[in-house]
């Protein structure tokens, strides 16, 4: 009956589930916790690394079958929380403050919607349940305001011990700090990099970020100051490159992750913006606008994931426009769910280098 059940026989019966992305024991990750059995009845608390483990009903489910095999339980209940881990420090990098994971979102070319993938992946993990905020670091061309709405909000400054301090700007649960909220729109930004160098720091540790599991950091094309400072200022979680399918958004990529490894900085993955466009007026048929397969082979040849493929839709470029990201405004459409996905298998790739 299920009186002879105990707490230790679940977790013994829990001790093969894996998690798929760790591929470790949730019992050896300390993964399982609070079990409870009583009348044929087990509780448990399943703690994810990442609110947005794009697997957790694949894990829920290995569990709830693990447990039902043993004699006299007929109930199940799984309470799923989660817990993202920090990411390794390093030497002579200084992390930020109550920030767990630094990732880059990098492409080597412009034009290729790094910055839309940066603004939709953050709003997607933030939907999630994750704390979340986003640092725009392309100084010279600063767009992520307008595409995550807030581009007529102002920066809070105030003074501090250790001098000026910027409050965020938020909106859809993403934090944000960005050079377009300290200049005027039409303002061009004529530095040289020392002083390119001297904002992105300011960003990075002059912000009240709070408690965050994910800063993402929206990086200039290329492979310039922007992506040094980054590197040489902060431990990162990682990388994640944008390109398009096109041959020379390719091989700009490429070097620009080559450059992150050059670094030291692991690479995440590769997205594939673009991949082909839907037309609206024909939704199931596909144009490959930009070539087909140039994202999977870089990232073949490279030896690192291929994140995903982001079809083409109007609807993106519209509410980019009007500050109303995709994945929040039209989570339907085939472009919203590939940036989620992404989300989730960024978040993956994070916890899996953190706990490996």
């Amino acid at each position: 009956m299920s009186q002879s059940v105990t707490a230790q026989q679940v977790l013994e019966v829990l001790r093969p589930v894996q998690d798929p992305e760790l591929n470790r024991s949730l019992v050896e990750l300390n993964m399982i916790r609070q079990v409870q059995v009583e009348n044929g009845r087990v509780s448990f608390h399943l703690v994810l690394t990442t609110p947005a483990c794009p697997l957790r009903q694949l894990i829920e489910e290995d569990c709830r079958q693990a447990v039902l095999a043993l004699p006299g339980i007929e109930q199940v209940e799984i309470v799923t929380t989660a817990e993202t881990p920090q990411q390794k420090s390093l030497p002579q990098r200084q992390g930020v403050p109550g920030v767990r994971n630094i990732v880059a979102i990098a492409s080597g070319k412009g034009g290729v919607g790094k910055s839309t993938v940066s603004v939709n992946v953050a709003v997607a993990l933030a939907q999630s349940g994750a704390r979340v905020g986003l640092l725009d670091a392309d100084i010279y061309g600063p767009n992520d305001p307008i595409l995550l709405g807030v581009s007529q909000q102002q920066l809070v400054v105030t003074d501090s011990p250790q001098g000026e301090v910027l409050t965020p700007a938020e909106n859809y649960g993403v934090k944000l700090v960005s050079m377009a909220f300290l200049v005027t729109p039409a303002q061009p930004i004529i530095w040289r990099g020392p002083m390119l160098n001297g904002v992105i720091r300011q960003f990075l540790y002059q912000v009240q970020w709070g408690e965050l599991d994910y800063l993402l950091v929206d990086l200039p094309p290329g492979t310039g100051d922007a992506q040094l400072t980054l590197a040489q200022a902060v431990p990162m979680a990682g990388a994640v490159i944008v390109t398009t399918p096109q041959t020379v958004a390719v091989a700009d990529a490429q070097r620009g992750l080559q450059m992150f490894r050059q670094l030291g900085v692991p690479v995440l993955g590769v997205v594939e913006n673009m991949s082909y466009f839907i037309p609206p007026d024909a939704p199931d048929k596909r144009y490959a606008i930009f070539g087909e397969g140039g994202g999977s082979q870089l990232a073949a040849n490279l030896g690192v994931p291929l994140l995903g493929q982001i079809p083409l839709e109007l609807p993106v470029r519209a509410g980019g426009d009007a500050g109303l990201p995709v994945v929040a405004v039209q989570p339907e459409l085939d472009s919203a769910q590939a940036l989620r996905q992404v989300a989730g298998r960024i978040a993956a790739r994070v916890s899996v280098l953190a706990l490996g």
